[in-house]
Protein backbone atom coordinates (compact mmCIF):
# COMPACT_ATOMS: atom_id res chain seq x y z
CA UNK A 1 0.00 0.00 0.00
CA UNK A 2 1.26 3.43 -0.88
CA UNK A 3 0.14 6.78 0.47
CA UNK A 4 0.82 10.43 -0.14
CA UNK A 5 0.03 12.24 3.11
CA UNK A 6 -0.45 16.00 3.02
CA UNK A 7 -1.00 18.18 6.09
CA UNK A 8 -3.85 20.57 5.28
CA UNK A 9 -5.76 23.45 6.77
CA UNK A 10 -8.79 22.48 4.65
CA UNK A 11 -9.70 20.10 1.85
CA UNK A 12 -12.63 18.72 -0.07
CA UNK A 13 -13.39 16.32 -2.89
CA UNK A 14 -16.07 16.87 -5.53
CA UNK A 15 -17.59 14.11 -7.69
CA UNK A 16 -20.03 15.03 -10.47
CA UNK A 17 -20.56 18.49 -8.98
CA UNK A 18 -21.29 17.15 -5.47
CA UNK A 19 -19.02 17.42 -2.42
CA UNK A 20 -18.50 13.86 -1.16
CA UNK A 21 -15.98 14.68 1.57
CA UNK A 22 -14.72 17.79 3.31
CA UNK A 23 -12.42 18.48 6.26
CA UNK A 24 -10.77 21.37 8.07
CA UNK A 25 -7.41 20.81 9.81
CA UNK A 26 -6.05 17.36 9.15
CA UNK A 27 -4.58 15.18 6.43
CA UNK A 28 -5.38 14.44 2.82
CA UNK A 29 -4.31 10.87 2.17
CA UNK A 30 -4.03 9.57 -1.38
CA UNK A 31 -4.10 5.77 -1.13
CA UNK A 32 -2.96 3.18 -3.65
CA UNK A 33 -3.49 -0.53 -3.05
CA UNK A 34 -0.96 -3.05 -4.35
CA UNK A 35 -1.52 -6.64 -5.43
CA UNK A 36 0.22 -8.08 -2.35
CA UNK A 37 -1.68 -5.96 0.19
CA UNK A 38 -3.87 -7.52 2.88
CA UNK A 39 -6.31 -6.25 5.53
CA UNK A 40 -3.35 -6.20 7.94
CA UNK A 41 -1.46 -3.91 5.54
CA UNK A 42 -4.41 -1.51 5.59
CA UNK A 43 -4.58 -1.53 9.41
CA UNK A 44 -0.82 -0.94 9.77
CA UNK A 45 -0.91 1.94 7.27
CA UNK A 46 -3.89 3.55 9.04
CA UNK A 47 -2.16 3.32 12.42
CA UNK A 48 1.06 4.77 10.99
CA UNK A 49 -0.72 7.73 9.40
CA UNK A 50 -2.87 8.79 12.37
CA UNK A 51 0.21 8.66 14.62
CA UNK A 52 2.65 10.48 12.29
CA UNK A 53 4.09 13.39 14.25
CA UNK A 54 3.83 16.03 11.54
CA UNK A 55 1.85 18.76 13.31
CA UNK A 56 3.60 21.58 15.14
CA UNK A 57 3.85 21.75 18.92
CA UNK A 58 4.00 25.01 20.91
CA UNK A 59 7.69 25.43 19.95
CA UNK A 60 6.95 25.06 16.24
CA UNK A 61 8.48 21.55 16.00
CA UNK A 62 6.67 18.76 14.18
CA UNK A 63 5.98 16.76 17.29
CA UNK A 64 2.20 16.21 17.36
CA UNK A 65 0.05 13.62 15.61
CA UNK A 66 -3.36 13.88 14.00
CA UNK A 67 -4.77 12.33 17.18
CA UNK A 68 -3.05 15.01 19.27
CA UNK A 69 -4.54 17.87 17.26
CA UNK A 70 -8.00 16.33 16.83
CA UNK A 71 -7.81 16.54 13.04
CA UNK A 72 -9.65 14.60 10.36
CA UNK A 73 -8.62 12.65 7.25
CA UNK A 74 -9.84 13.08 3.70
CA UNK A 75 -8.99 9.74 2.07
CA UNK A 76 -8.86 9.45 -1.72
CA UNK A 77 -8.27 6.19 -3.57
CA UNK A 78 -5.56 6.56 -6.21
CA UNK A 79 -4.31 3.46 -8.00
CA UNK A 80 -1.91 5.62 -10.04
CA UNK A 81 0.44 5.63 -7.02
CA UNK A 82 1.53 2.25 -8.40
CA UNK A 83 2.34 3.70 -11.82
CA UNK A 84 5.80 2.64 -12.96
CA UNK A 85 7.27 4.89 -15.65
CA UNK A 86 10.86 3.62 -15.46
CA UNK A 87 10.56 1.74 -18.74
CA UNK A 88 9.16 4.49 -20.90
CA UNK A 89 6.71 7.35 -21.09
CA UNK A 90 3.49 5.44 -20.50
CA UNK A 91 3.23 4.17 -16.91
CA UNK A 92 2.54 0.51 -16.21
CA UNK A 93 0.05 -0.23 -13.45
CA UNK A 94 0.76 -3.98 -13.20
CA UNK A 95 1.61 -3.72 -9.47
CA UNK A 96 -1.71 -2.03 -8.60
CA UNK A 97 -4.41 -4.26 -7.16
CA UNK A 98 -7.31 -5.15 -9.47
CA UNK A 99 -10.40 -2.98 -8.82
CA UNK A 100 -12.28 -5.53 -6.68
CA UNK A 101 -9.33 -6.13 -4.36
CA UNK A 102 -8.42 -2.45 -4.37
CA UNK A 103 -11.90 -1.39 -3.30
CA UNK A 104 -12.10 -3.94 -0.48
CA UNK A 105 -8.71 -2.96 0.96
CA UNK A 106 -9.32 0.77 0.49
CA UNK A 107 -12.57 0.40 2.44
CA UNK A 108 -10.69 -1.60 5.09
CA UNK A 109 -8.17 1.25 5.35
CA UNK A 110 -11.00 3.77 5.89
CA UNK A 111 -12.61 1.53 8.54
CA UNK A 112 -9.25 1.17 10.32
CA UNK A 113 -8.87 4.95 10.51
CA UNK A 114 -12.37 5.36 11.95
CA UNK A 115 -11.67 2.58 14.47
CA UNK A 116 -8.74 4.65 15.74
CA UNK A 117 -11.15 7.45 16.61
CA UNK A 118 -10.46 9.74 13.66
CA UNK A 119 -13.21 11.31 11.55
CA UNK A 120 -12.64 10.23 7.97
CA UNK A 121 -14.23 11.57 4.81
CA UNK A 122 -13.78 10.02 1.37
CA UNK A 123 -14.08 10.42 -2.34
CA UNK A 124 -15.75 7.78 -4.52
CA UNK A 125 -13.77 4.70 -5.54
CA UNK A 126 -13.02 4.60 -9.31
CA UNK A 127 -14.76 7.95 -9.93
CA UNK A 128 -13.27 11.01 -11.58
CA UNK A 129 -12.70 13.37 -8.64
CA UNK A 130 -11.69 16.98 -8.16
CA UNK A 131 -9.61 17.33 -4.99
CA UNK A 132 -9.15 20.80 -3.55
CA UNK A 133 -6.78 21.39 -0.66
CA UNK A 134 -4.67 23.92 1.12
CA UNK A 135 -1.40 22.20 1.99
CA UNK A 136 -0.23 23.55 5.35
CA UNK A 137 3.53 24.06 5.50
CA UNK A 138 3.71 22.60 2.89
CA UNK A 139 4.12 19.18 4.48
CA UNK A 140 3.94 16.09 2.27
CA UNK A 141 5.07 12.60 3.31
CA UNK A 142 5.36 9.50 1.11
CA UNK A 143 4.67 6.09 2.67
CA UNK A 144 5.04 2.59 1.27
CA UNK A 145 4.09 -0.54 3.19
CA UNK A 146 7.02 -2.37 1.56
CA UNK A 147 9.31 0.45 2.74
CA UNK A 148 10.63 1.07 -0.76
CA UNK A 149 10.82 4.76 0.16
Amino acid sequence: MRSVVQRVSRARVVVEGRVTGEIGVGLVVLVGVGRADTPETAAVMAEKIVNLRIFNDSQGKMNRSLLDVGGAILSISQFTLYGDARGGRRPSFIQAAPPEQGKLLYEEFVRAIAALGVRVETGVFQAHMSVELTNDGPVTILLDSDKLF
